[in-house]
């Protein structure tokens, strides 16, 4: 089913907050930017809350907001802001809060139009807050905007409907786990009955009825192994924290060699056949133009080419360059470099190099095959290469690793540039998909002579099939409604084959690092900024030459951090970290979450590779091990300057033989070290232990209540001593601290039926009787659930602790004449009729526990159900498997607060 379409959204100025003078709020109905009065102005300055409210027309599915701007800088441009949607006025939604820059370029911004179930939702109103200028103590303006999103009307209709049936059906699941936490039982079968609603996985049913009503221990543990076996645990499992186990391959050729010792160096991997390629790279000195491949089932290198200069159609030396495999054809495909010859290392010597022949290639027609260029190898001197009459050309190969022509290179072009490719670039990045035989190549900075100005490359696909090139995103914002992903180097982009979605993030811009994170929709060819700051996210530091790998199974992505910025020092402090830096990036909810990879705690520091950067990783998602070889350890002056720290050398690292001003560093250290790493996490046999000592807590606890001590305490050293991780602190102390139940006194007895519906008895608890204190006084509380006693302040007379309140009929609130018990303060009356507290409405057995609730305490009863809400934690958080964990009481809290403004369930985090 194809997505439908956005299209220009029509609106009218609802009302707004007083704006300045001639300034009216119609003012941003039209663009225009060279008219310095063509705009809304607030009336007031500083922090005062101002707002202007926006009605669609019509109903709409609001997808982006574009703010245009004055041709040139302006102090009242709006420099921080907040875009609020909703059915109606006065409940609204926050769904995007950022800022301006102060130019003149029109800025897109995605807005949130999804619940956190992923459920779309239709507006009426938008609602815009400036929250202040970028001048300080001027009125903030609003220049002009412009809204895109869904109006078709059945659409819109169909999700209208779809989001009403969500809120009825997510308020009824709030209302079945209150009421069964509630032991309401009966309600809660009839409403199940009644609308045939999922609310969990049939064990997970199961499993309340053994645990809360029953307390069969020994079934609920078996019970546990049915829930492994369904699945219920993975989700958990996958988002635990990971812990890195990396290995070292010392597998040689068949001469006892590997590949020397490089960094900016390309590798890809035929994840089928288990063959990793490597080619080409810095070695400190010079270009690298060897070809190497890994079988990792043999542990074996194997090289395939000592010198691909010196053979036809292949490329020469070269490093920065990227290489993909294609899985459906067996091709290598190879785009980029930076060369010895490319004039941006002038201190190095440069040997005699080999450039293609400047031949003009021939297009072929859409439809026929990738037309073969013959490319002979010449020898030139270096001063010729790099001399003011160089001719910068993006030459684009394949390698065949199948078929009859396994073991040859195809030139496929002499310059992708002149058939609408990019232009001559390095530390770009570029990804496949196989499915669909197209590439995708984005960023990279242009290599064309001029090392004083930065220039970049933009997004671009290639068709395989027809070979042919397409501009999908220019490098920079032209002024369009579109989001436009910055363009970089030394950046990270990987795909999502399923949602057909690149992530790209990181790299450096001009002398900045970077630490934002956008998604780029290969279907709908739209863009959207998922971080502007990862970092505040909880993700790693702005970071340069970082790899990163996906798996789409577990929707994870692996990042292997290279150099990074300490961003209150600017670009005088670029550092490689003493530790290495690896997170792991969970997208599959919105934006997604960020977690750092941890070693092992059973390995040693020498047991994991020391930290790098110009390091290249490939990933085989059928073993979910991630491969790491070379980079650069070192070498790095305490502060890089100029162009040295903006990619400048092959490695793209901040210059080999001497940084921008031309001072010497000292000599660095590339690597030859290889590594696979696979992440370890709790399996379903870990979390099944987790589990029983959960439940063997509470099993134990009430052993303590109604077994002999010494029954108890047995039960204590051998059962639940058995599912203790003893090398875990946390649980060891847990554990130790279950003694005190079996040291504690004996509970008070429960009230019974008739007990615990009868009115609460008034009690007077004067300090200076003898009954009042020590143990007697806190037996009278509830032992679980309950607020701690607190003291109160009298105006005369000596009181002491207790848990009762003053009564409300007679007598001031807090006098000592007259007092009443906890229970009572939680009575609600509503038409003279007295409502059970929440500890006494557990007390009462619902009929549909038969005469087995009558012995089951209300305080038990909350007890059990705690365990049963533990034991959820580890189920995970798939469509229809367990009961939300959010309850009825705090949504509504969370409603009467404003935090979803109406549109509710869930859009306090809405996308």
């Amino acid at each position: 089913m194809s997505r439908p379409a956005s299209t220009p959204l029509t609106f009218t100025i609802a009302k707004s907050t007083p704006h300045s003078g001639k300034y009216v709020p119609e003012n941003i109905l039209v663009d225009k930017p060279q008219d310095q009065s063509s705009r809304w102005s607030g009336a007031f300055q500083g922090g005062a809350k101002q707002w202007m409210l926006l009605r669609l027309e019509p109903l709409a599915v609001l997808k982006s907001i574009t703010f245009g701007k004055f041709s040139k800088q302006h102090p009242c441009n709006m420099k921080e802001f907040k875009v609020f949607v909703g059915m109606t006025e006065d409940k609204m939604t926050e769904v995007l809060h950022s800022g301006l820059k102060n130019d003149a370029t029109p800025e897109t911004f995605a807005i949130k139009h999804t619940d956190s179930a992923g459920v779309a939702f239709t507006s009426q109103y938008v609602k815009i807050v400036p929250i202040c200028a970028h001048g300080q103590s001027f009125h903030v303006s609003i220049w002009h905007v412009s809204m895109s999103g869904i109006t078709d009307p059945p659409v819109v209709e169909r999700i209208q409907v779809n989001y009403a049936e969500h809120r009825e059906t997510s308020v009824l699941r709030r209302i079945l786990k209150h009421l069964r936490q509630r032991r309401l039982l009966t309600p809660f079968h009839s409403i199940l009955s009644r609308t045939n609603l999922h609310l969990e996985h049939p064990l997970i049913t199961q499993l309340h009825s053994i645990i809360v009503l029953k307390g069969d221990w020994s079934r609920s543990e078996d019970l546990l192994s049915s829930m492994s076996s369904a699945g219920l645990f993975e989700n958990y499992i996958n988002t635990c924290q990971p812990h890195a186990i990396w290995t070292r391959l010392v597998g040689t050729d068949a001469d006892g060699d590997v590949p020397p010792a490089r960094g900016g160096h390309a590798m890809c991997m035929d994840p089928v056949n288990e063959m990793i390629y490597l080619f080409g790279g810095w070695d400190g000195e010079k270009s690298l133009d060897d070809f190497w491949v890994y079988n990792v089932r043999e542990d074996k290198w194997r090289v395939l080419s000592h010198s691909t200069s010196g053979e036809q159609n292949a490329p020469g030396a070269r490093s920065c360059h990227k290489m993909v495999f294609d899985t459906k054809t067996g091709s290598i495909y190879l785009l980029g470099r930076l060369d010895d010859s490319d004039g941006l290392r002038a201190s190095v010597t440069v040997a005699p190099v080999t450039v293609p022949h400047a031949h003009a290639q021939s297009v072929p027609a859409a439809g026929a095959a990738p037309q073969q260029q013959q490319r002979q190898p010449t020898v030139v001197n270096a001063g010729e290469a790099t001399g003011a009459g160089k001719t910068y050309c993006s030459e684009f190969y394949r390698y065949h690793t199948r078929g009859a022509d396994k073991g040859k290179w195809d030139f496929l072009s002499f310059d992708t540039l002149s058939s609408g490719g990019p232009p001559l670039l390095f530390d770009h990045q570029m990804v496949i998909d196989c499915e669909t035989q197209i590439m995708y190549v984005f960023g990279g900075r242009v290599v064309d002579g001029d090392w004083d100005t930065f220039k970049y490359s933009g997004l671009y696909s290639y068709n395989v099939r027809l070979s042919k090139w397409r501009l999908l995103q220019q490098s920079d914002n032209t002024g369009g409604s579109q989001i436009i992903i910055p363009s970089r180097f030394g950046h990270s982009m990987v795909l999502e084959p399923t949602s057909k979605t690149l992530f790209i993030f990181a790299g450096q811009r001009d002398e900045r690092y970077l630490s934002d994170m956008y998604a780029y929709n290969i279907t709908t060819n739209t863009a959207s900024e998922l971080f502007s700051n990862f970092t505040a996210a909880g993700g790693p530091d702005a970071c340069f030459t970082q790899r990163a790998v996906i798996d789409p199974a577990l929707k994870e992505m692996y990042v292997f951090c290279g150099l990074t910025r300490n961003s209150a020092s600017g670009i005088q402090n670029t550092t490689l970290r003493s530790y290495l830096s690896n997170w792991v990036y969970r997208y599959d909810n919105h934006p997604g979450k960020w977690a750092q990879i941890m070693r092992h705690p059973e390995t040693t520091a020498s047991e994991i590779p020391m930290p790098r950067f110009a390091h290249q990783v490939v990933y085989n998602p059928a073993t979910r091990s991630v491969f790491l070889h070379g980079g650069n350890a070192g070498g790095l002056s305490a502060a890089v300057r100029g162009n040295g720290s903006a990619g400048g050398n092959a490695d793209g690292d901040g210059g080999d033989g001497g940084d921008g001003d031309g001072k010497e560093k000292e000599k660095e250290k590339r690597l030859d070290d290889f590594w696979r790493m696979e992440l370890r996490r709790p399996g379903p046999e870990e979390i099944v232990r987790q589990a029983k000592f959960l439940i063997r807590r509470q099993q134990f606890r009430e052993m303590c209540e109604n077994s002999a001590p010494v029954e108890a305490l047995q039960f204590l050293q051998t059962e639940v001593s058995s599912v203790v991780d003893h090398k875990n602190a946390k649980e060891t102390e847990l554990f130790r601290s279950l003694l005190t139940h079996l040291l504690s006194l004996p509970p008070p007895p429960e009230p019974t039926t008739t007990e615990a519906t009868a009115p609460p008895k008034m009690v007077r608890t004067p300090s200076d009787s003898s009954e009042s204190t020590g143990s007697e006084s806190t037996t009278t509380s509830l032992r679980e659930g309950s607020t701690r006693p607190r003291k109160r302040s009298r105006g005369s007379g000596n009181w002491g602790w207790t848990n009762e309140l003053g009564l409300e009929d007679g007598g001031e609130a807090g006098s000592p004449e007259v007092e009443v018990e906890v229970s009572r303060s939680s009575d609600l009356r509503a038409g003279g009729v007295r409502r059970r507290s929440l500890q006494a409405l557990r007390g009462v057995p619902d009929p549909i526990e038969g005469p087995a609730g009558e012995k089951l305490s209300a305080e038990r009863y909350a007890q059990r159900t705690e365990v049963f809400e533990g034991l959820l934690e580890f189920v995970g958080e798939g469509e229809g498997e367990k009961q939300l964990l959010e309850g009825l009481l705090e949504f509504v809290e969370r409603e009467s607060g404003g935090g979803a403004g109406g549109l509710g369930l869930g859009l306090g985090v809405v996308r």
